[in-house]
């Protein structure tokens, strides 16, 4: 237990079952050592999450201010226009699709900048290219996407159809701005939530 916990302590990305196989053996149960270390962890600041496809050691939301203040912002920290969470969250959703899909969906050019920035974050990469004429690039999620927003894998995002059905998603409401999407500063850039 203490080698598993260690090995994803000093780990700077999520570590996934095969490398805790290799530590602990294929015989030992992965997911019993997990719950062993998570119930040890009951009370700190601190626990053991899945996300990413793997397990990461993360504080708990209840010190994200008490970190904050001692450390100050995170520097890595990005800054996300309402718009651009919306372009993410299409692209969570509907991936692979290309920047014109985006931009029919939007009724709007989806910009190359907007892109590149969500790019440059690590949130979206390039995927396959479109079978429609010209072979336009594609656009999907990155594990920094799962990392950064707390999703083991995607199918961990809310379920749209149901969003949909609750009347808290429509396409009518993205486009009119009336969906909250974290806390907007005075230039109307967001944070999405990340702790």
């Amino acid at each position: 237990m203490n080698r598993v916990e260690a090995v994803i302590f000093a780990a700077s990305e999520p570590v996934g079952r095969e490398t805790l196989a290799r530590i602990v053996g294929k015989s030992c149960s992965i997911d019993l050592l997990i719950d062993d270390i998570r119930e040890e962890l009951r009370g700190r600041p601190y626990d053991l999450v899945t996300v990413a496809g793997g397990w990461k050691h993360l504080t708990r939301p209840a010190y994200a201010d008490a970190i904050r203040t001692a450390v100050g912002a995170n520097e890595r920290a990005v800054d996300l226009t309402q718009f651009e969470v919306l372009v993410l969250m299409c692209i969570a959703y509907f991936q692979p699709i290309t920047r014109g899909e985006l931009s029919s969906f939007f009724g709007k050019e989806i910009s190359r900048d907007l892109i590149g920035r969500l790019r440059g974050a690590g949130f979206i990469d390039s995927g396959p290219r479109s079978p429609t004429p010209g072979a336009p690039y594609t656009y999907v999620t990155t594990k920094v996407f799962l990392l950064q927003f707390g999703l083991d894998t995607l199918r961990d995002l809310p379920d749209f159809e149901a969003l949909e059905d609750a009347g808290l998603l429509s396409k009518e409401k993205l486009l009119a701005g009336d969906i909250p999407v974290g806390h907007s500063d005075a230039d109307g850039d967001v944070d999405p939530g990340r702790e």
